[in-house]
C-alpha cells in the first residue's frame, strides 16, 4: 500500500531546502553515522562565538554519572552576574537521533531564555550510540537531571520552576527522564517540552510510512538511530520504557506536558498518540499539530505557521513557569 504524504506549507519550501541541503547532505546510514556527526559539528561554533559577548555567563561543570558510568558534563548558561531571586529553569536536551550533536546543538535558545526572561538554562553531553547504546543516552540525561535540580540554590533558580526539554531525539530523552523520575521518586519537573519527539522504535506508524525518503529527518534516518540505540533488540518485546517511551504501559503521575509536531514528519502520529495515552490517564497535556510542517520547520522564523507555534509554546511556558 502507498502513503500519500501532507504536503509542505509553500512559506516552508525554502527553509526545508536549506535543512536538508546543510544538514542532511549525506544519507545518514550505519556507515555514514561519523560523517554526519562532522557535518554537524561545523554547524555548531564555539561556544564564545555564539555567545558574541552578550550579557550572559556560562560555564562546564562535571557531575556524577549513573552508576558505573562517567561522569557527565553540563554547560549552564544564565543572565551576567547571576538570575533574579525565585528564577525558572530549563534542563535541555539535544537532538540528533541520539547519536549526532553536542550539549551546544541548540543552545541558543537557552541564551535567549537568559537574555529574554532571567532564566537558568543547563544543556547535557549525553553519551551516543552506537557506542553507547540504549540505555546509555536516557541514564546520563536523567543523572544530570537529578544534579540540576539538588543544585537549583546553588545555581539560581527555584527547585519548583524547572522544566525538562527537548526536541527530536531530545523531546523522546525529555518523555524518558520524566517516566524515570516518576518511577524512581525522583525530583518533580513543573513541566516537559516535548517537541516532534522521537519516541517509538517500532517506526510503523502511517507518518513514518508516508516520510520514507522524504523530507527532514525521514523513515530511513529514523531506522538508523534506533538500530544504532537498540541493536537486535529494536522491536522485541526486551525494549524498556526508559530506552523507549512510547514502550510505557502507564503514562500516569507526569508533569504537564506541551507536545508539538509537524503534521508533514515522520514523528506526527507517535507524538499525537502519545497525548492520547496521557490524556487517558487523566494526565495533563497540550499537544500542537502544525499543518504543513516539517520536522524541524520552526527553523524558518518568518513563515506564519513557525510564528504560531512559537507563540502557542511561548502561551504555555508563560502559564506553566509564569515567565
Amino acid at each position: 500500500m502507498s502513503y500519500v504524504p501532507v504536503p509542505y506549507d509553500p512559506e516552508l519550501a525554502e527553509g526545508l531546502a536549506a535543512f536538508l541541503a546543510a544538514v542532511e547532505s549525506v544519507p545518514l546510514r550505519a556507515d555514514t553515522i561519523q560523517r554526519n556527526r562532522e557535518i554537524f559539528a561545523e554547524l555548531i561554533p564555539p561556544m564564545e562565538t555564539i555567545v558574541a559577548g552578550r550579557p550572559v555567563e556560562w560555564w562546564d561543570v562535571d557531575v556524577p554519572g549513573p552508576e558505573g558510568a562517567p561522569d557527565v558534563t553540563l554547560t549552564v548558561v544564565r543572565p551576567k552576574g547571576g538570575p533574579a531571586p525565585g528564577a525558572a529553569a530549563v534542563y535541555e536536551i539535544h537532538g540528533g537521533g541520539m547519536i549526532l550533536g553536542t550539549r551546544f546543538f541548540g543552545i541558543e535558545g537557552l541564551i535567549q531564555a537568559a537574555l529574554e526572561h532571567g532564566m537558568v538554562g543547563v544543556t547535557v553531553e549525553y553519551r551516543l550510540a552506537p557506542e553507547n547504546p540504549a540505555p546509555a543516552a536516557a541514564e546520563d540525561c536523567y543523572a544530570g537531571f537529578v544534579w540540576t535540580a539538588g543544585h537549583a540554590e546553588e545555581l539560581g533558580f527555584d527547585p519548583g520552576r524547572l522544566l525538562v526539554s527537548g526536541f527530536s531525539a531530545g523531546g523522546g530523552l525529555t518523555a524518558s527522564v520524566g517516566i524515570m523520575a516518576r518511577d524512581r521518586n525522583g525530583p518533580a519537573a513543573a513541566g516537559l517540552y516535548v517537541g516532534a519527539p522521537m519516541i517509538d522504535d517500532r517506526n510503523s506508524t502511517v507518518s513514518s510510512l508516508q516520510y520514507d525518503g522524504i523530507g527532514a529527518w525521514d523513515r530511513n534516518n529514523n531506522d538508523t538511530a534506533w538500530t544504532a540505540l537498540l541493536g537486535d533488540r529494536r522491536g522485541g518485546p526486551d525494549v524498556l520504557p526508559h530506552e523507549v517511551p512510547a514502550r510505557a504501559a502507564d503514562l500516569s503521575g507526569l508533569p504537564p506536558v506541551f507536545i508539538e509536531v509537524g503534521a508533514a514528519e515522520v514523528f506526527r502520529d507517535e507524538a499525537v498518540e502519545f497525548a492520547g495515552r496521557i490524556w487517558a490517564t487523566g494526565g495533563q497535556a497540550e499537544l500542537h499539530v502544525w499543518a504543513g510542517g516539517h520536522h524541524g520547520f520552526t527553523g524558518t522564523p518568518g513563515a506564519r505557521v513557525s510564528r504560531a507555534a512559537q507563540e502557542a509554546k511561548h502561551s504555555w511556558l508563560q502559564r506553566t513557569l509564569g515567565i
